[in-house]
């Protein structure tokens, strides 16, 4: 069951229609659309064992990806998600792939009233500002396999004689990519490039101010805004909604969570929106398109992403 602050999201939510869009929306093109099919099938992957992913004998997602090496993989699937790294040779790049998880376990964890905001381990986040804190279930699954996975892409790195580095996760994976993102530029050499591709991401940021509502009624909190503006000034990052999946909407907005910039929409008619901006309004957007969590289709969640759906 839904969290009682559903409800309160629910009582208020804006009208939609009284929001002004803040830029302007971009269709995809076919090939642009298709650009990502790779990386979907990659995310899907992430959900297969790691007995599988390490031999790349997954059916049609390793399939999917053929020439894929891989190098490392982890995880139980349960208390640890599954994780695998290797190496694209056609995309000439690192691959980083997280495990997500069934809305049904993942929605509870984004709603529930009693989770804590929390700093980054100093020691896996060097140097980063000291007011960053985020939701302490994502900083936990991402710190269970984070030096494994720094090493994985270590070593591919030195093997193949690349620079660049593509984490992709979807749901719960999306968030532990998005957390990766920040973490491995602090221990990779400089002029290391690094893309993500998120499918249907929670909302992992806050947006704090003096008088939300969070104050109000609830620690629940899983980032805030110095994370958000770390993320869009330093992150290139790609995440895609699929046309009414719940995740990313919540955490609520009312409790001043926001998105980072970097929004892809799947409509229901089945283009792709390119939506500028953290959250935009736009009803070709999420947020526009889902105002509020009863207006939601959990099955939306898997998929289809340009006819792909999730899992293993």
């Amino acid at each position: 069951m839904m969290s009682c602050l559903l409800i309160v999201a629910l009582l208020l939510a804006e009208p939609i229609h009284a929001l002004t869009t803040r830029q302007s929306i971009t269709g995809l093109t076919t090939s642009q659309i298709n650009s990502y099919t790779s990386y979907t099938y990659y995310a899907s992957a992430g959900y297969c064992t790691a007995t599988q992913t390490l031999v790349w004998n997954c059916g049609t997602n390793c399939k999917a990806n053929s020439d894929f090496v891989p190098i490392a993989s982890g995880g139980n699937g349960d208390s640890v998600q599954y994780w695998y790294v290797g190496y694209d040779p056609s995309l000439s790049t690192v691959i980083v792939a997280h495990q997500g998880t069934d809305p049904s376990k993942l929605l509870p964890l984004i709603t529930d009233a009693n989770f804590f905001l929390t700093h980054l381990d100093s020691s896996l986040f060097p140097g980063i500002p000291s007011d960053i804190e985020v939701h302490d279930g994502f900083k936990d699954a991402q710190a269970s396999t984070a030096s494994e996975v720094l090493t994985a892409v270590q070593t591919t790195m030195s093997k193949y004689g690349i620079t660049t580095v593509t984490l992709v996760g979807h749901s719960l994976g999306g968030a532990i990519a998005l957390l990766d993102s920040v973490y491995l530029p602090l221990h990779l050499p400089l002029g290391t490039s690094f893309k993500t591709i998120a499918y249907g991401l929670p909302r992992v940021i806050l947006l704090r101010t003096s008088t939300s509502w969070h104050s109000r009624l609830t620690h629940s909190q899983v980032g805030n805004q110095a994370f958000a503006n770390y993320v869009d000034a330093n992150l290139h990052l790609t995440h895609i909604n699929n046309k009414k999946d719940p995740v990313p909407t919540l955490p609520p907005m009312f409790l001043s969570f926001v998105h980072p910039s970097g929004e892809v929409h799947i409509e229901d008619s089945g283009e792709w929106a390119a939506c500028p901006g953290q959250d935009n309004r736009s009803a070709n957007c999420t947020l526009g398109d889902v105002p509020t969590i009863f207006q939601s289709d959990e099955s939306d969640h898997d998929g289809p992403y340009n006819g792909i759906e999730i899992g293993c």
